[in-house]
């Protein structure tokens, strides 16, 4: 058990001393070096268990070149990332992956075009080691803020351009086609679809889907929204004035699918019955709380954040390595289906 000391703090000396070693063999062990044998190690390792001895992170990042911290960089204003359930879910699994590399999350929140500057600042001030980024919107000057700062950068999401970085996102393609093919499979023939921002990655993506099943749709049976309830709602009401009978909807999430079924009730259109919906994400606090439950595509949120967090770390212990950067990972989608489809 480790000994109590109040009011002073084990020095790296009283380790050695307490392991029989020099200061510069305990230093090493304790920051992470290499070098020792393993009888020594074991002895360092004992006498900081003993001691309750915390190292000196200046020290610690001296010997490994690291900084143990990881910026994560939300291109979203705070009304957005702290209103909208995918975000601290993406947040949790990247958190419990750094926490398990005793690695710092250090969150960085893109308001407006002012913002950029202070990111670019931080990430080439040496701070962090590395960058997640997810939320990119088209002509984002983010990319080329990673870039300029040397900064390993693993996103969340398919970039919009040409890239070899790594990224991690959801099979939203052939989600969406998953997502209409099950209402078409009901008997539903006029399917409407609520994107989402059309200069993101995803939406494209999920439209795409749309489309691969419905190449002849009529466009009027396509709006626009921005990942959120009101703007599901509005894009419903638009939906609903240029095409009346239509039968389903398959909204690109489940806070925009929410919106719309709102406005369906208020309209006197039962669902599944009148409209049937389909929603994208399956996060159980929208998903499970509407009524009825909302049939939704799953994609595994705070998996992904994990995944974005090892390839991080894989990466740079791979750079130190002068290895190849980790590949990209495309998770799967799964139809999960409730009473409103």
């Amino acid at each position: 058990m480790a000994e109590q000391h109040f009011g002073t703090r084990p020095t790296l000396e009283a380790v050695a001393a307490r392991a029989g070693v020099s200061r510069a063999t305990a230093s090493r062990v304790v920051n992470g070096g290499t070098g020792v044998r393993a009888p020594l190690v074991a002895k360092v390792r004992q006498a900081v268990e003993e001691l309750g001895y915390v190292p000196n992170p200046a020290a610690r990042s001296l010997v490994t070149r690291r900084t143990g911290a990881v910026a994560v960089i939300v291109a979203e204003p705070e009304t957005r990332f702290f209103s909208d359930p995918f975000f601290s879910q993406q947040i949790r699994g990247i958190s419990q992956e750094l926490t398990a590399h005793d690695t710092q999350l250090v969150l960085l929140l893109v308001e407006g075009a002012a913002d950029y500057g202070r990111v670019a600042r931080y990430l080439t001030g040496g701070h962090v080691d590395g960058a997640l980024a997810f939320s990119l919107h088209d002509e984002d000057p983010l990319p080329a803020i990673a870039r300029g700062s040397g900064m390993l950068t693993v996103y969340g999401g398919r970039p919009g351009w040409p890239t070899a970085v790594p990224y991690v996102d959801a099979d939203n393609r052939g989600g969406a086609r998953e997502a209409v093919r099950h209402l078409l499979s009901i008997g539903r023939r006029r399917v409407a679809h609520i994107a989402g921002p059309l200069d993101q990655t995803a939406s494209m993506d999920r439209l795409d889907g749309y489309r691969d099943m419905l190449p002849e749709a009529d466009p009027a049976l396509v709006a626009e929204g921005a990942f959120t309830p009101g703007s599901g709602a509005r894009a419903m009401a638009e939906l609903l004035a240029r095409r009346p009978d239509l039968d389903a909807v398959f909204a690109a999430n489940d806070l925009m699918a929410s919106g719309a079924l709102r406005v369906l009730r208020e309209r006197g259109r039962r669902v599944p019955e009148d409209v049937a919906l389909v929603g994208f994400d399956d996060m159980a606090s929208v998903a499970e709380a509407t009524d009825p439950p909302l049939t939704t595509v799953r994609q595994e949120i705070v998996e992904m954040g994990r995944l974005m967090a090892r390839l991080l770390l894989r990466g740079l212990d791979q750079r130190d390595t002068e290895a190849a950067p980790p590949a990209s990972v495309i998770t799967p989608t799964t139809l999960i289906r409730r009473a409103s489809a």
